[in-house]
């Protein structure tokens, strides 16, 4: 009689635990997955589970203390503001009142310095801008454009690039960074040419962009959207158990019946399906395995992408010795190797009293200096500095160096649509395979890269899911019939 009760207890104890498997589990708490998350909730599919691999949400929109001040070591614009469309990243930002900053750069022509040492002549600058912007003498813009279905094939804008003008000047060649890279973390032998092309974030919500300051973080917003359907102590903090963070998905098994999700810990979870929003260049990497092997045509579209590496160096120094008021916030080094140390930013009414630079560095600079130590990277920009500003210039007492390529849980800043890729390519990459779907910036297609993206991205995967789950407009075959 004792064996019959403990048996029975056991299969009750496995009937409570399906009963109690999630519908949907997703993978990553950044904002693609909080706002998948939410547009399930709101549809009425409350029933999932969020396994987050940090400790907390917001995933590349995070804040970190330097110097005794909040900064921002991922996300830190919201870009694309004040035109025909609301962004909804600005809207969310303006309701919970973020602290932030326009950035002009209309005044780099006079804050351009040379390798060695003084200024560029501003009209010597102000020309290398025109023609790197194809502007004739005249002062006419010399107009290119796609095809009107967008991004179909962005290499003829690159040969008419090369054909037209290839930077080699130090001077040329910032102005070329600065364009490109400073947007995309990446030259134009790799992306597309997209200052030649009215990008829909600039194209549909205008072409401002606003730098975040405030100490509650950028992640403010991602707050502000997960509270609205996610449980909260008085203090803020989540506190819904169906979030869980610390959980290191390692394993997604899929089949027809419904998907198995394992995490590091040991750990073990049910569902009907799956949203992994993780970025691409996770994806591209060993951490998750998926069983079976994904299909052939959704690993190769995952490959043509290319994962950015964009990296905001902060530098603390005992007093200020750069220039101050207006127009002076933003100045380039130019240097015979390109991207080295070349945009830079001061915060004299962002962080005031702060006496921080921030430079950037993208792509090959940026794996490169996250394989040094500080040291070295503080040495080498204090080198660039005593050449822009004099040998007498204090020695800088903090320093710090964001790691986002060396880090498995991201391996990299945001995608890039590379050229050559084109809408059947973006189609496989946001395309479900059977119960597992996914989500993230790298799947919106006119906003990759971009935290609206990432926004957008979850509430357009979500509703896919809702409809199969919903209306039936789904398949559990796996291999897709194009396979």
């Amino acid at each position: 009689m004792a064996m019959l009760f403990i048996v029975v207890a056991l299969l009750l104890q496995q009937i409570l635990l399906v009963a109690a498997a999630p519908s949907v589990i997703i993978v990553g708490a950044g904002f693609s997955g909080i706002s998948a998350a939410k547009t399930l909730s709101d549809a009425g599919i409350k029933d999932f589970l969020i396994l987050e691999a940090t400790d907390h949400i917001g995933g590349r929109i995070r804040q970190q203390n330097f110097a005794g001040i909040n900064i921002e070591i991922g996300a830190n614009w919201v870009e694309g503001v004040n035109g025909g469309q609301l962004n909804p990243i600005w809207e969310m930002a303006n309701k919970i009142q973020l602290r932030n900053f326009y950035s002009d750069y209309s005044n780099l022509s006079a804050n351009t310095y040379k390798q060695g040492g003084g200024l560029y002549d501003a009209s010597e600058v102000q020309n290398s801008i025109d023609v790197a912007d194809g502007v004739n003498e005249d002062g006419e813009k010399l107009s290119q454009s796609l095809p009107s279905s967008g991004r179909q094939d962005i290499s003829i804008l690159t040969m008419q690039r090369l054909k037209n003008h290839v930077p080699s000047t130090p001077l040329d060649m910032v102005i070329d960074y600065y364009n490109f890279d400073y947007e995309f973390a990446e030259p134009p032998r790799v992306t597309s040419l997209q200052n030649t092309v009215p990008l829909a974030t600039f194209a549909n919500f205008g072409e401002d962009v606003y730098f975040v300051a405030d100490q509650r973080g950028y992640q403010s917003v991602v707050y502000y959207v997960a509270k609205q359907f996610l449980k909260s102590d008085k203090t803020g903090a989540i506190t819904d158990s169906r979030l869980m963070l610390n959980k290191v998905v390692r394993e997604i098994r899929y089949s027809a019946r419904g998907v198995t999700v394992a995490t590091e810990d040991g750990s073990v979870y049910n569902a009907d399906y799956v949203m992994v929003s993780a970025s691409i260049g996770v994806l591209q990497t060993k951490l998750i395995k998926f069983t079976p092997d994904l299909p052939k045509w959704k690993i190769l579209a995952m490959y043509e992408f290319d994962m950015a590496v964009y990296t905001k160096i902060f530098v603390k120094f005992p007093t200020k010795f750069w220039p101050e008021g207006n127009g002076t916030q933003f100045f380039l080094y130019a240097n015979e190797r390109r991207g080295y140390y070349g945009i830079w930013q001061s915060f004299e009414r962002e962080y005031p009293g702060s006496n921080v630079l921030l430079v950037t560095v993208t792509d090959e600079e940026s794996r490169r200096i996250e394989q040094q130590s500080d040291e070295d990277t503080k040495a080498e920009i204090m080198q660039v500095l005593k050449e822009m500003f004099g040998k007498s210039i204090p020695d800088a007492t903090d320093i710090l160096v964001p790691r986002w390529w060396s880090n498995r849980f991201f391996k990299g800043t945001f995608s890039n649509w590379p050229i050559g890729v084109n809408r059947y390519e973006f189609d496989q990459i946001r395309a479900p395979v059977g119960r597992v779907y996914f989500t993230g910036e790298h799947t919106s297609e006119h906003y990759n890269g971009y935290v609206h993206g990432a926004y957008l991205a979850g509430i357009d995967s979500a509703n896919m899911l809702i409809k199969c789950m919903k209306k039936g407009m789904c398949r559990f075959d796996i291999k897709p019939k194009d396979a």
